[in-house]
C-alpha cells in the first residue's frame, strides 16, 4: 500500500533509539524526510546515518532539550531551513521514574510535568502554525497503556501521560477545521531500554529477579510477548499518512491485549 508520504516532512521527538527510532524509520522507509532530535549527539548522528543508509531518505539530526523552549525553536526553524516545511509531527518523550506516590518529591512531579506534556505543548505551538499556513498536517502523540490502566510504581506516567490524552483530543476539536487530524498512541510493554530499566527497578524492589519481573509482565499480556518497537512504529507511519484522512481525536493503545477496558 502505497501510504502517500514521498512528499512529506515528519519530526520525530525523542529519536535516536527505542520507539522514536522505529518511527523515523518507518517514515522515512515510506520516502519521508525525517528531523530527528535527541540529547545525546553521537547517538543521534549514529541513528541519523543508520536510518538515512538503510531507506536512502533525507534524515536531520538536530541536538535538543526538549525541556528547553529554545531548543525546540531552534529544532523546528532547522527543519523548515532544510525542507521548507513540516508536516507531521510525532511527540515522542521518554519515561520518568518509577516511584509510589508517597516517595514522589514536587521536584519529580515539575520534572515529570515539564518532561512529558509542557514539551509536548510547546512542540505544538511551534509546528501548528506551518500546517494550518498548508491546510495539512499530523500530529501524533505517544503517551502509554499506562495513561488509560495505571499500572503499579507508575505514579508519574499514569497522570501525567492522562493528561496527554485530553490534549490530544482538545486540539483534534480545535484544529479540524485547518486539516489537522491529531492522534494519540498508548504502546504497552514494549522492547526498549525504558523496559530494561523498569524491570531491573521493578525487580530490587520485589526481591525478584530480572528474568522473573519480565515473565510476570508478559504473563499480563494476552499475546504472551512483548512488542517490539517496529509493532508501535507501524501504527504510527499510518496515522500520519494519507490514508488515515478520516481519524483524528483518538487514543489507540498497541499493547498485544493488555488494557483489559472496552472504552
Amino acid at each position: 500500500m502505497d501510504l502517500g508520504l514521498k512528499s512529506h516532512v515528519a519530526i520525530v521527538t525523542g529519536s535516536s533509539r527505542g520507539i522514536g527510532e522505529a518511527i523515523a524509520n518507518g517514515l522515512a522507509k515510506e520516502g519521508t524526510k525525517v528531523t530527528i532530535c535527541a540529547r545525546d549527539e553521537a547517538k543521534l548522528k549514529e541513528t541519523a546515518e543508520k536510518i538515512s543508509a538503510s531507506t536512502g531518505a533525507e534524515v536531520l539530526p538536530v541536538k535538543a532539550d526538549l525541556n528547553n523552549i529554545d531548543d525546540i525553536k531552534m529544532l523546528v526553524k532547522n527543519t523548515v531551513k532544510r525542507f521548507h516545511k513540516i508536516d507531521i509531527l510525532i511527540n515522542n518523550t521518554g519515561g520518568p521514574p518509577a516511584t509510589r506516590f508517597l516517595e514522589t518529591s514536587n521536584r519529580e512531579w515539575q520534572e515529570a510535568v515539564n518532561s512529558l506534556l509542557i514539551s509536548i505543548i510547546n512542540c505544538c505551538r511551534e509546528v501548528i502554525p506551518y500546517m494550518k499556513e498548508q491546510k495539512w498536517g499530523r500530529i501524533i502523540n505517544m503517551a502509554s497503556f499506562a495513561a488509560k490502566q495505571p499500572a503499579e510504581r507508575l505514579i508519574l506516567s499514569n497522570a501525567v501521560r492522562a493528561g496527554i490524552l485530553g490534549l490530544t483530543k482538545s486540539l483534534s476539536n480545535e484544529l479540524a477545521e485547518d486539516g489537522i487530524l491529531v492522534n494519540a498512541v498508548c504502546p504497552g510493554y514494549t522492547l526498549t531500554r525504558r523496559l530494561e530499566e523498569l524491570v531491573r527497578t521493578e525487580a530490587k524492589k520485589s526481591g525478584k529477579s530480572y528474568e522473573e519481573t519480565v515473565e510476570k509482565w508478559v504473563a499480563e499480556v494476552p499475546l504472551k510477548r512483548l512488542a517490539k518497537p517496529e509493532e508501535i512504529a507501524n501504527l504510527v507511519v499510518f496515522l500520519a499518512s494519507e490514508k488515515a484522512s478520516y481519524i483524528t481525536g483518538t487514543t489507540i493503545q498497541v499493547d498485544g491485549g493488555l488494557i483489559k477496558s472496552v472504552w
